[in-house]
């Protein structure tokens, strides 16, 4: 009888409040797509799968701090599920650890802010959206009013919009909390306020995401009503790039649900490294442009005007201005892009492992070019 008395119990903490749900679920897992409803993301018609390498060209080993160990064991030591490096369009690298394998689905979290982004590209090139200097109240007029006018479709690219959101992930009253566990994503970000004004300066916000993706799907349903972010995702990249595994985008509740853009795709390391391929190759992929190269050029350079800042740019991370760049999650998830090398390496973990994980994809990035095997500096 207790124990039916806990489940109830639960049940209802679990279906009545986002505190509840933060309170039950928190912290953040890998885990996470199992919670939330979703939409499809298809595998391809024809998949297409990386050449395998002749032989394995990935490190051996790493110095890290002071400490030289194999690189494998680095790996596992530090919370790491899968970790892929692909050169010249081989994998050279593959491995995962406590119990994922190569179709296992794992929650992207951020690093969905840059597929939102690759598809505003594609639907500015659509001629859905005139440019990434319309008004964001020309998609949602509901946010007229308190200076929402002077907000662009930049401005939530950069992170320089003025947006009052807390990112803190330990609040289960603050922003973050309501949009991930919440179940009424639509009216929450309908109630965003702003803080400061446009173009002042940079600030990390999910809730630009949000924004840009619900303008986005604004934008599509007037080309196709009911057209849903998953379906454009599925049409633009899952498709074309030739995704293996099934895959899926989360939303805030079964019915008339809207993607979480800011957060939560769920794929395999191997298709989440397809959309570092395709910046890789400047949106060309296989012969096809999915994605403008004018795009892709602008989502990845250093720009410091208009309150941006050199590190992010078009919800992409800029770690070294050497023109590398990278999608990134919470937990350590991250696309990595080395262009001058060729190079992609996907690490998703369990936890971020309390490590420089862009310090280790650039030391890793130092094999390339060198004798295969050779020990990381």
């Amino acid at each position: 009888m207790r124990n039916t008395l806990l489940s109830s119990a639960l049940v209802l903490l679990l279906s009545s409040c986002v505190a509840g749900r933060f309170l039950v679920w928190n912290f953040a897992d890998t885990k996470d797509h199992r919670k939330f409803p979703s939409r499809a993301l298809n595998v391809a018609v024809h998949p297409f799968s990386y050449a395998q390498a002749t032989s394995e060209k990935g490190p051996r080993t790493i110095t890290y701090g002071e400490r030289e160990q194999g690189f494998d064991a680095f790996l596992e030591d530090h919370r790491t599920v899968a970790f892929l490096v692909i050169h010249r369009d081989s994998l050279v690298y593959e491995r995962y650890f406590k119990g994922y394998d190569a179709s296992r689905l794992h929650t992207s979290f951020s690093m969905a802010k840059s597929v939102v982004s690759m598809l505003v590209g594609c639907a500015i090139a659509d001629g859905l959206i005139s440019g990434v200097d319309q008004p964001i109240t020309r998609l949602l007029p509901e946010l007229r009013g308190d200076g929402w006018e002077k907000v662009t479709l930049e401005h939530l690219l950069q992170m320089t919009s003025g947006l009052d959101f807390n990112e803190s992930y330990v609040n289960p009253f603050g922003a973050a909390a309501r949009s991930y566990y919440g179940r009424r994503l639509r009216r929450t970000t309908m109630r965003f306020k702003l803080d400061k004004g446009p173009g002042e300066e940079f600030a990390y916000a999910s809730g630009n995401t949000q924004l840009l993706g619900m303008a986005l799907e604004r934008a599509l349903q007037k080309m196709r009503p009911g057209m849903t972010l998953t379906d454009y995702a599925n049409e633009k990249l899952w498709a074309p790039l030739g995704m293996e595994y099934p895959g899926s985008w989360s939303i805030d509740r079964r019915e008339g649900g809207v993607e979480k853009a800011f957060c939560c795709i769920n794929a395999p390391a191997r298709d989440f490294a397809k959309l570092g391929s395709l910046y890789l190759h400047r949106g060309l992929w296989r012969g096809q442009q999915l994605v403008p190269a004018e795009w892709v050029d602008r989502s990845t350079r250093v720009d410091t005007s208009n309150g941006s800042v050199a590190r992010y740019q078009y919800q992409w991370w800029l770690p070294s201005g050497d023109g590398d760049f990278m999608a990134q999650g919470i937990l350590g998830q991250f696309v990595y892009v080395d262009p001058a090398r060729e190079l992609v390496i996907v690490r998703l973990g369990k936890r971020y492992g309390g490590v420089s994980w862009p310090a280790i994809f650039r030391k890793v990035a130092l094999l390339y070019g060198t004798e295969p095997n050779r020990p990381v500096p």
